[in-house]
């Protein structure tokens, strides 16, 4: 059997910097195993479970043809950041393989009048967690901004509405930066929502959540964006493969399967916090192994890039 050989480079770097991440177009890459994260606007609070957003938005995929595997919604009414970030903490997620990875959150940050220099540090953790989840393929995940409520009757009641918007909009400035600078895909749903007090169906029968059609209009904003890009077709369903990669759990060597016919030029391993703990430059991927006797016990990622660029992905075990 033909093996490649692949020098490997022992990094010294501690930990990857967002910079370091190869931020890429949001793709969605049939089989979809879609995680969405979240609090009430994830859950849906007041509207029935098959008209929250998340859920729409596997129909809709699986309306065009795309194949949705798997769909977790991980959310809470009334969870701020920190609840979130608990909750996704006891699930033990790094055990899963998602390939879609949504995060919308910080309404109750704001509502229960927690300071926002709070904010940005959970936020920036919760990201770390969702770019873990997705083998930190960064066009695997995306992030929803916060809705304002102050365009609701609920809000409307408030001392002052005006307020509301001006901090939500210190939220979402802060989680679009962040989005920006970790190069993952970013949805302004905010203007939809502030449509609320002219358009009434698009508030739910609380007088304070989305309501269904609401979370139409958001799916359909992702669906344009995807559409536009010719991003959604099922054709698309190996823009990012898997590896097939074994032994599993390893000692000393992994073998790798699944590069054939690619012309690639790098490959990284990262542990679960993102550090990068090898880097390598390829040339003749037929069969691959490489020696990971210098790495701890633990889960790792293992990434392929082409013309930087992430094509191939997948995780291993060292024992």
């Amino acid at each position: 059997m033909k093996r490649m050989k692949i020098h490997i480079l022992l990094s010294a770097i501690a930990l990857i910097l967002p910079s370091l991440l190869t931020g890429q177009t949001l793709q969605v890459k049939p089989p979809v195993r879609f995680l969405a994260l979240g609090d009430s606007y994830t859950i849906g609070h007041s509207v029935p479970a098959n008209e929250r957003w998340p859920i729409q938005l596997r129909d809709s995929l699986e309306s065009r043809g795309v194949n949705v595997q798997e769909t977790n919604v991980i959310a809470t009414t009334g969870w701020r950041t920190d609840n979130l970030l608990d909750a996704i903490t006891d699930k033990k997620l790094d055990r899963e393989n998602y390939n879609l990875v949504s995060l919308l959150i910080g309404v109750n940050d704001q509502y229960q009048r927690r300071p926002i220099a709070h904010y940005e540090p959970l936020f920036r953790e919760l990201l770390d967690s969702c770019l873990r989840y997705a083998a930190f393929d960064t066009s695997s995940v995306f992030i929803v901004s916060i809705p304002d409520y102050a365009y609701t009757p609920f809000g409307q009641r408030s001392i002052n509405p005006n307020q509301i918007s001006l901090q939500l909009d210190e939220y979402n400035a802060i989680n679009k930066r962040v989005a920006e600078e970790y190069g993952v895909q970013y949805f302004d749903i905010t203007p939809i929502s502030r449509e609320g007090l002219d358009e009434k169906d698009l508030v739910a029968p609380d007088e304070l959540h989305p309501s269904s059609y609401q979370y139409t209009l958001w799916v359909q904003k992702i669906l344009n964006y995807l559409e536009e890009n010719s991003l959604i077709s099922p054709s698309k369903s190996k823009l990012t493969n898997e590896l097939k990669i074994y032994p599993l759990p390893a000692r000393q060597m992994i073998r790798v399967e699944g590069l054939e016919e690619m012309n690639l030029d790098q490959i990284r391993v990262l542990n679960v916090k993102g550090q990068i703990q090898k880097i390598g430059d390829l040339s003749d991927p037929q069969d691959m192994e490489i020696d990971i006797s210098q790495l701890n016990a633990g889960t790792y990622f293992l990434q392929v890039f082409q013309k930087n660029l992430l094509v191939a992905k997948g995780r291993f075990v060292v024992q």
